[in-house]
C-alpha cells in the first residue's frame, strides 16, 4: 500500500513504469523473434538434410545399376566361351537392356593399350583409343582403384553433350593389367535431377568428386562444369565426414548458404545442397519487420499516453495540493490553520511518547491587540498579525518545527526534539524579532508592537492520562502569566513553578 501510494504521488513514476513496460514488451518480442529465427534455420537445415538424402539415394541407386552392368561385362570378358561366340550373340550376352537407358552412353571394353575392342553400340567397334583418359590411366596405374568416375569430358563418339566415365579394371590370368570396361553417363541426368528440386530463389545443388571437381551444379553454368573448388574454405568440411551441414560462402558465386552434404555411398561422389540464408530468413525478415514495427508503435503509444496521463495527473496533484494548502493554511497569515495544528500536534505527541523524545510548545499572543485594532483599524491589525507570523516563521528553521494560528491574535508553535531550555531560546528570539520590527502600537506601554509567549515542555515520559491538549493548555497558562507579568515577556513552565 505504501508503494502504491508513493507511485500515485509521483506522476513521473507513470512514465518510468511505462518505459519499463515498453522495454519489457520489446525484450519479449526480441526473444520471440530470435526463437522464430532459430526455428526457421532448424526447418531449413532439416529440409536441406532431407533433400541431400533423397539425391544421395537416387544417384547411388542409378550408379549401382550401371556398376552391375559393368561387372556383368567383366564377367563375360573373362569367360573364354563368351569371347568365342559370334559378334552379334556376344553383344546380347555381354550387354543387357539397361545399357540402352536414357542418359547411359556406350559400354566399351579396351585392351591394355587403350584400344576399344568391344562397343555396346557398334559391331564392329569404333576405332578409338582411350589411353589418354583419366579413367584409363588411373586403372592402369592402380590395381585397387575400384570404380573410377572420371572428370567431365566430351565423348569421342559425340561432342554435343558432356559425360563422365565409370571404369573398372580388367586383369589377365596373371593378375596383370589387361584393359578396362568403361561406361559413359551423360551429365544431363544430373541436370534434370537437380532441376526437379525446390531450393528457393538463391539455392544451389552441386555434385562433385572428392578432389573438388564439379560435375554438375544448379544454377547451371557450363563454365562451372569440370572446374575445381578444392582450394576454397567451403570445400574442406566436405572431406571431414560422410555427411553433415555447415554455413559457408560459395566459391562459384560468393553467396552465403547453409550447406548439407552427403557422400554417395562407396562411390567417389559428394552431393551438396545449399540453401541461401537470404531465402531461409526471407519470410522471417518480413514477419520481423511487421511485428517489430507494430511493437515499436505500441511501445511509443504506451510511453506517449503515459506521459500525457502523468502530465494530467501532475496537474491534478498540484490542484489537490493547492486545495490542501488552502484548507490547512491560514489565508491571512500564511501559517497553519487550527485544524492542521491539531493534526501536527497529535503526530508529534505520539512520536515523542513512542521514542521518548522532547516536545515543546510555544503559545504566542500579540500584546494590547484590541486597542491596536481600535486605534489603527482592522486592516492594520491584519498587517500586524502577518508581521508576527513572519517573525515566528523566520525564527524556526528546522523541518519538523510547525506554527499554526490558534485563534484571533494567538499562535501556537510546535518544537519537536526540543527541551525547555531550547524552547525558551526560540521564544526569546521570536519576541525580540517582533519587537525589532518597530511597528508602532501607541496602545502599548512601550509604544511598539510586541508579543507575550508561554512555554511548556514534554520530556518524553508521559504520565498516566497525560495528553497533548494538556501540554498546550500548560503553555497557554504560561502565556496568561506572561500577560500578567507585564507583557513583552517569556514565561516558561519551570519559571512559573518557581
Amino acid at each position: 500500500m505504501k508503494f502504491a501510494g508513493a507511485f500515485l504521488a509521483r506522476p513521473t513514476l507513470f512514465i518510468v513504469g511505462a518505459i519499463a513496460a515498453a522495454i519489457t514488451v520489446a525484450c519479449i518480442t526480441a526473444i520471440a523473434l530470435y526463437q522464430m529465427r532459430l526455428d526457421a534455420f532448424a526447418r531449413a537445415r532439416d529440409g536441406a538434410d532431407n533433400l541431400s538424402l533423397i539425391l544421395q539415394r537416387d544417384i547411388e541407386r542409378n550408379i549401382e545399376v550401371y556398376e552391375l552392368s559393368i561387372n556383368a561385362v567383366i564377367d563375360g570378358v573373362n569367360d573364354a566361351v563368351v569371347l568365342r561366340l559370334p559378334s552379334q550373340i556376344r553383344q546380347r550376352v555381354l550387354f543387357d537392356r539397361s545399357t540402352n537407358a536414357k542418359d547411359m552412353g556406350a559400354l566399351l571394353v579396351t585392351n591394355s593399350a587403350g584400344d576399344v575392342e568391344i562397343d555396346s553400340r557398334s559391331v564392329p567397334p569404333s576405332k578409338v583409343n582411350l589411353s589418354d583418359q583419366d579413367y584409363f590411366t588411373i586403372q592402369q596405374q592402380s590395381a585397387d582403384a575400384g570404380l573410377v568416375i572420371s572428370k567431365p569430358f566430351s565423348s569421342h563418339l559425340t561432342t554435343t553433350e558432356m559425360s563422365v566415365g565409370l571404369s573398372q579394371r580388367l586383369t589377365d590370368s596373371h593378375g596383370q593389367f589387361a584393359g578396362i570396361v568403361v561406361g559413359t553417363l551423360r551429365l544431363n541426368y544430373f541436370r534434370r535431377l537437380f532441376d526437379g528440386m525446390t531450393l528457393g530463389n538463391h539455392g544451389s545443388l552441386t555434385l562433385l568428386r572428392p578432389d573438388g571437381t564439379v560435375l554438375m551444379r544448379r544454377p547451371y553454368n557450363p563454365k562451372d562444369i569440370g572446374r575445381s573448388i578444392a582450394g576454397v574454405p567451403a570445400f574442406k568440411p566436405l572431406l571431414q565426414a560422410d555427411q553433415g551441414s555447415y554455413i559457408g560462402t560459395a566459391a562459384l558465386d560468393g553467396a552465403q548458404r547453409l550447406y548439407s552434404f552427403r557422400h554417395i555411398g562407396k562411390y567417389p561422389l559428394i552431393v551438396v545442397v545449399g540453401l541461401a540464408t537470404e531465402d531461409i530468413y526471407a519470410e522471417w525478415n518480413r514477419r520481423a519487420w511487421a511485428i517489430g514495427g507494430a511493437v515499436t508503435v505500441l511501445d511509443f503509444l504506451i510511453v506517449v499516453i503515459s506521459a500525457l496521463f502523468a502530465k494530467q495527473f501532475r496537474r491534478r496533484l498540484i490542484v489537490e495540493h493547492q486545495l490542501r494548502l488552502l484548507a490547512n493554511t491560514d489565508s491571512l497569515t500564511g501559517v497553519g490553520t487550527r485544524r492542521s495544528l491539531e493534526s501536527a500536534l497529535n503526530v508529534e505527541w505520539r512520536r515523542a511518547s513512542r521514542n521518548r523524545q522532547h516536545l515543546s510548545v510555544l503559545m504566542v499572543d500579540a500584546d494590547n491587540f484590541k486597542s491596536f485594532n481600535d486605534q489603527y483599524g482592522h486592516a492594520t491589525g491584519d498587517e500586524a498579525l502577518r508581521i508576527i507570523a513572519h517573525c515566528i516563521v523566520d525564527s524556526i528553521r528546522r523541518p519538523g518545527d510547525f506554527v499554526g494560528r490558534y485563534g484571533g491574535e494567538e499562535f501556537c508553535v510546535l518544537l519537536p526534539h526540543t527541551d525547555l531550555r531550547g524552547a525558551v531560546q526560540v521564544a526569546e528570539k521570536i519576541r525580540a524579532a517582533v519587537l525589532s520590527t518597530n511597528k508602532a502600537n501607541f496602545g502599548s506601554p512601550i509604544g511598539r508592537l510586541s508579543v507575550s509567549i508561554g512555554v511548556a515542555a514534554f520530556d518524553g515520559n508521559p504520565l498516566p492520562g497525560e495528553t497533548a491538549d494538556q501540554l498546550v493548555h500548560l503553555a497557554d497558562q504560561r502565556l496568561y502569566e506572561a500577560k500578567a507579568a507585564g507583557r513583552n515577556t517569556v514565561i516558561s513552565q519551570q519559571a512559573a513553578v518557581a
